[in-house]
């Protein structure tokens, strides 16, 4: 097929029978030979197509004698008389029965409504039942039924039909025979049409409803601008809950430059490089190269569907969100009919983009499943319709899931969702980024000190649900402030104050007594004024003891380390020893222990625990080697006793010897505590800023691992 098409080579008039025939001439064609040497043919084509294909079919065979009765449900002359009362389904079985039962020599028995007699799920009808055995019963019969492709058939009545052909869609390469001289003047400035353009708004659509598209185009001929014409088309192709987006990738996200950056380089320039090719065979070969699925993974609010949007705005395609949880249904066969339709209807309004929200709700491993097994039949539906995709069909799916290692390995490997995009919490850069498109659209006239404030509060966890803060969070943020802004009618640029009182104003905090709070500062100066002289903790950027953490009455949090993936034995004795720190200032200070460092030992015997079985960083006592705790519950790698003896003598040791160290650090300090504890009586919190005129500089910095 040409790039290009002369508009004097395209047809003057056409009418929906010539499009049919130019559309589909090779399944015509074999479906007409498979008719004449008496095979039953199935069509897969939608409702709207079936009588122009009849028509098309009989016009063929009428020449060489073969006679054709309709079975639609209307009256025939030729058969006896209906008995009164008959509904439409009961009239074609009725009308069936005499037909197989009568002269079937030369004759083509046409079924155009075969899915009627199937539920919507597959299943049997009544009627259906009566059917079957008068379609096996003459081997004489030649049958052309047609069947919508939104509704299966059953495997006993698909058996019949060893042709089978599907007229889904519009062939790219018959495109250019579809479209009249008029109405070419509409899609372009040139006198020529271009169908590889035109096909990017039309693929899933067939011939019939093609025509009548675009013979009601309106606007002027060779438009300078021919995208409105591109956008009427586009619109009217939308069928079900598809919808056209319109978020930019860059203006309407904020942040996640490398997400970006390898959605752009991976995706968007392949197709851009495929749309601007002058050469047919570097285009075919491009489609071939372009991932039809993907995944979206990442924390739940970081924009996975949003990024799928904004995929779709650049390609020009449509979008069904469908949500895992509602595919599923009770009833037999009804789940993967459901997903079946939501392919359909993004092949009908190709390009499109399915995104399957929570695809880990039915698409885990195989196997694994713990409820009535119906996700097992729900993913092989699923790599049944993908497999089922043509090179030049533009349909894409995107899983988004926030449990990626749950899915099915089936999915992910190459020629399914072999497109992985990680999509995390926002960082610093992407906070600024999203914070400042919000303060745009919404006009709250952040201060720089309130967007820096809101950028570094926001590096905090959520207050009262201990997560990160997803771009999400950060929406509901600029929308309290944008609330607050018009609540109380306020001029001028907002400030730190108003972000803080957007992002705690309503929260559920414990209530503590004077003492309770001076134990809860005194447990969290500790921890502060004990990390701040072990060399190998990373800088504090915040201290809080107003609740604010979920299931902590205060909390210590510490800037991202600089070395993230080299980890050293002096950083995981440094990491216990703080965690003492709490515990030892309430001993220093009040002679009595609260239970707020339970979660302190806790984590403190885990890392001393890993340091002698995991990573052999202890004493010679425990020996150089590591200890597989699961094998042990499995008896597979069974140690003596006096070994195990011994590695829980180093665990003790270790952790001893860090009680002492903190202690002695606190000692030492004990000043500098009191003065951080009650200044934290009086602030509540302190940040990075505050604790810079207040705390020494020390060696407690995380230091670069230096060579030896």
């Amino acid at each position: 097929m040409s790039l290009s098409i002369p508009e004097d080579q395209l047809p003057v008039e056409l009418s929906p029978f010539a499009a049919v025939e130019a559309a589909y001439p090779q399944e015509l064609a074999r479906a007409t030979d498979a008719l004449r040497r008496g095979l039953p043919v199935l069509v897969e084509a939608e409702k709207e197509l079936t009588p122009y294909v009849y028509k098309c079919v009989r016009d063929r065979l009428k020449k060489e004698g073969k006679s054709f009765l309709y079975l639609d449900g209307r009256p025939i002359n030729e058969l006896p008389p209906l008995p009164p009362g008959l509904g439409l389904v009961a009239t074609i079985v009725f009308y069936l029965r005499e037909a197989v039962r009568g002269a079937v020599e030369n004759r083509v028995l046409v079924l155009p409504h075969l899915d009627l007699l199937t539920t919507s799920v597959g299943g049997l009808t009544s009627e259906a039942r009566e059917v079957i055995p008068l379609l096996y019963e003459n081997p004489e019969i030649c049958l052309l039924a047609f069947r919508d492709p939104s509704f299966p058939l059953p495997k006993v009545i698909d058996n019949v039909f060893p042709r089978r052909e599907a007229l889904l869609g519009v062939p790219r390469e018959r495109l250019g025979q579809l479209v009249t001289q008029r109405e070419s003047r509409k899609l372009s400035h040139e006198r020529a049409l271009k169908p590889y353009q035109l096909y990017k708004s039309v693929s899933g659509v067939n011939a019939v409803r093609l025509r009548r598209l675009l013979s009601t185009l309106v606007g002027e001929d060779y438009p300078t601008d021919p995208k409105p014409a591109y956008a009427q088309l586009r619109q009217a192709t939308l069928v079900g809950q598809l919808t056209l987006p319109d978020v930019d990738l860059h203006k309407d996200i904020g942040g996640y430059a490398r997400v970006k950056d390898r959605l752009g380089k991976e995706i968007l320039d392949v197709l851009a490089l495929k749309d601007a090719s002058a050469d047919e065979a570097t285009m075919k070969r491009i489609e071939g190269l372009i991932p039809r699925g993907m995944i979206f993974w990442g924390p739940p609010g970081t924009g996975k569907t949003l990024f799928a949007k904004a995929m779709a705005t650049s390609l020009g395609a449509a979008v069904s969100i469908v949500s895992g949880p509602e595919l599923k249904s009770k009833w037999v066969g009804e789940s993967e009919e459901n997903l079946r339709q939501v392919f359909t209807r993004a092949r009908q309004s190709a390009p499109a983009i399915i995104v399957f929200d929570e695809l880990d709700s039915f698409a885990t491993a195989r196997g694994t499943y713990q409820g009535s097994g119906v996700e097992h039949s729900m993913v092989n539906q699923l790599l049944t319709e993908m497999d089922g995709f043509r090179k030049d069909e533009l349909v894409f799916v995107v899983g988004t899931t926030n449990f990626v290692e749950s899915l099915d390995p089936a999915l992910l490997r190459p020629g399914r969702f072999e497109f992985h995009l990680h999509i995390p919490y926002p960082n610093a850069a992407d906070r600024r980024a999203i914070l400042a498109i919000y303060d745009a659209k919404l006009g709250l006239e952040l201060s720089p000190r309130a967007l820096d404030y809101a950028v570094k509060r926001s590096g905090d966890l959520v207050e009262g649900q201990g997560t990160h803060y997803s771009g999400d969070h950060l929406q509901a943020l600029c929308r309290a402030l944008a609330r607050m802004r018009l609540r109380e009618q306020r001029q001028g640029p907002l400030e730190p104050d108003d972000v803080e009182k957007a992002l705690s104003s309503w929260a559920e905090r414990p209530v503590l007594t004077p003492h309770e709070e001076k134990v809860v500062a005194t447990h969290e100066a500790g921890h502060a004024v004990t990390a701040l002289f072990c060399p190998g903790t990373p800088p504090i950027e915040r201290i809080s003891i107003r609740g604010d953490l979920v299931g902590a009455l205060g909390f210590v949090s510490y800037a991202d380390r600089a070395h993230r993936y080299v980890v050293t034995r002096g950083q995981l004795e440094a990491q216990i020893c703080t965690l003492f720190g709490g515990r030892e200032a309430e001993l220093l200070f009040f002679e009595d222990l609260s239970i707020g460092s339970a979660g302190d030992l806790d984590r403190a015997t885990e890392i001393a625990r890993a340091l002698v079985e995991q990573f052999a960083m202890a004493g010679e006592g425990a020996g150089v080697r590591r200890i597989d705790a699961r094998q042990q519950e499995r008896h597979a790698d069974p140690i003596s006793d006096s070994l195990k003896a011994r590695m829980e003598a180093e665990v003790q040791r270790i952790l001893d010897a860090q009680r002492q160290r903190s202690r002695q650090l606190l000692s030492e300090n004990k000043e500098l505590v009191r003065t951080l504890r009650d200044l934290l009586v009086e602030k509540k919190v302190l940040d990075r800023e505050a604790l810079a005129t207040l705390l020494p500089k020390t060696p407690g910095h995380e230091p670069p691992p230096e060579e030896t």
